[in-house]
């Protein structure tokens, strides 16, 4: 008899530990080197990559010999990858001006899109993107590096006994991507103004929209002016390397500086309230709320799980483990925004005025 309660014991033990399956994934697009971050975790178990679609066959064996995974994943097209592998999910890493496409693929099929940042190019398609994504009930999100950062909701929590907001101010920059040595495939779109919709107010432009929108809770402006200039025009001839946004809200105002300039990578925010300020980069926060004091150092470590990993957290939603606020970092309804923002900037650049939202 006690052999019979310890077996069952053991049973209903081993049955309450049964781990989920592996996240069915689909990858559209190899271009964006952003895609490394997938690749990566391949092989971790928790997820499953269970097709590729890249037509550049090179640039595919590039990739896979380097993770060790092989080229049966590969798939000329992305209908054909659906077609073949039926996966949960897809994650873009193609250019910003296909990400309407895979859309357009991908929701009449109810399979749910997150696409590397920004949501789209233009306004215009990512309004058809929200459209599809609303009348066939897929999720479609958008990841951003500086979401998985702990040190962003370490900052929130501080300035919870701040006051009110009244500015912000958010630097994401490095070198240049030619500089950095970018692979050929990414820059190839990235300095294309078609493809990208721009240059650095488009590439790091988009981080601080995000991040200005989330601390103000989903607020919309009131106007945004823009600065955009070619300081390298030998480099990158025909989209902008600098840019300057400053975004006007009914008690506040954002600052976005954007650069393919500076002498080194950074992608960090200042945030100043009524009773103290806090400065926030992907290491820790800064914390200064007597102004007699000094500012205070504190290591943030990464969010607790599945915050701290894009696929991990497409996978909670798409499993309805969790749901998502409409002003969090990935949520369409921020990223809707923040093309509201993005396409104010370029054309208050193009026009040299202001442009009002409100």
């Amino acid at each position: 008899m006690n052999r019979i309660i310890i077996v069952c014991l053991l049973f209903i033990s081993f049955k309450g530990t049964t781990q989920p399956k592996p996240f069915r994934i689909g990858i559209a697009g190899l271009t964006h080197s952003h895609v490394h971050w997938i690749l990566g975790r391949a092989k971790t178990g928790d997820l499953e990559i269970v097709g590729i679609a890249e037509p550049n066959r090179a640039l595919a064996e590039r990739f896979l010999k380097q993770y060790n995974l092989p080229m049966s994943l590969v798939y000329p097209s992305l209908v054909e990858m659906l077609n073949k592998t039926s996966p949960e999910a897809v994650t873009a890493f193609s250019s910003i001006e296909e990400h309407l496409e895979v859309v357009r693929v991908c929701a009449p099929r109810k399979i749910h899109v997150m696409v590397e940042k920004p949501l789209a190019v233009s306004l215009e398609q990512a309004k058809e993107m929200e459209a599809l994504a609303t009348r066939h009930g897929i999720i479609l999100l958008t990841n951003y590096e500086t979401t998985w950062y702990g040190s962003n909701e370490a900052a929130v929590e501080k300035l919870k006994g701040m006051g009110h907001i009244r500015k912000i101010v958010v630097h994401d920059g490095h070198q240049g991507p030619k500089e950095i040595g970018v692979n050929a495939e990414f820059l190839e779109w990235l300095t294309d103004p078609v493809k990208n919709g721009g240059g650095a107010i488009t590439d790091f432009g988009c981080y601080g929209a995000n991040l200005i929108t989330w601390l103000l809770k989903g607020e919309r402006p009131i106007s945004v002016f823009a600065l955009t200039q070619q300081l390298k025009p030998e480099v990158y001839p025909n989209v902008d390397d600098e840019a300057t946004i400053v975004v006007e809200y009914a008690h506040a105002q954002g600052i976005i500086q954007a650069s393919w300039n500076w002498p080194y990578s950074r992608k960090d925010m200042e945030v100043y309230a009524t009773t103290g300020s806090v400065f926030a980069d992907r290491d820790g926060i800064k914390v200064k709320s007597d102004p007699n004091a000094e500012a205070q150092f504190i290591r943030t470590a990464a969010p607790a799980a599945p915050r701290h990993d894009p696929f991990a957290l497409f996978a909670a939603v798409v499993r309805k483990e969790m749901e998502l606020s409409k002003v969090d970092l990935s949520s369409l309804d921020n990223n809707m925004i923040v093309m509201e923002i993005l396409e104010a900037a370029k054309q208050s650049a193009r026009e040299g005025r202001r442009v009002k939202l409100q």
